[in-house]
C-alpha cells in the first residue's frame, strides 16, 4: 500500500479511530478522520478518499444517511463505502446496505478482516 491510498474512518468513538488510524497507518495509508457523519460527508467531499469508513450509529448523522448523501453526489459515486456496526441482525444488514454501502462490517471489528475487505475494494474499484 502507499500513501496515494486515502481512508477516511468515521466513528463517534475515539478508541475506534485511534485503532483504525493506528492499523491502517502501519499499512502505508493516509489516514483522515471525523467523528459524525455529517463532518465525514464534509470531509469527504473536500478530500475525495479513496475508501470510506464509517460506524452506522452516531450523533448528527448517522452512517446510513451519510452514505446515501455522498451515493447522491457524482464525484463520491464511486468510492466505496463500509459501514461498521455493533448492531447484527438481518435488519441492521439490510438497512445498511441499501444505503448504496458496498460492505458492511461487524463490531467488535477484527482488523485483519477489515484489513483485507479494504484491499479487495482497492482491487474491485
Amino acid at each position: 500500500m502507499n500513501e496515494e491510498n486515502t481512508i477516511l474512518i468515521v466513528d463517534d468513538e475515539p478508541d475506534i479511530l485511534e485503532f483504525l488510524s493506528y492499523n491502517f497507518r502501519k499499512k502505508g495509508f493516509r489516514i483522515i478522520t471525523a467523528d459524525n457523519g455529517k463532518e465525514g460527508m464534509a470531509i469527504a467531499l473536500a478530500e475525495h478518499p479513496t475508501i470510506i469508513i464509517s460506524d452506522i450509529l452516531m450523533p448528527e448523522m448517522n452512517g446510513v444517511e451519510m452514505c446515501l448523501e455522498l451515493k447522491n453526489q457524482e464525484a463520491m459515486k464511486s468510492v466505496p463505502i463500509i459501514l461498521l456496526t455493533a448492531v447484527n441482525d438481518d435488519y441492521g444488514v439490510q438497512y445498511a446496505m441499501s444505503s448504496g454501502a458496498d460492505q458492511y462490517v461487524s463490531k467488535p471489528v477484527k482488523f485483519e478482516y477489515l484489513f483485507t475487505i479494504v484491499e479487495l475494494m482497492l482491487l474491485k474499484y
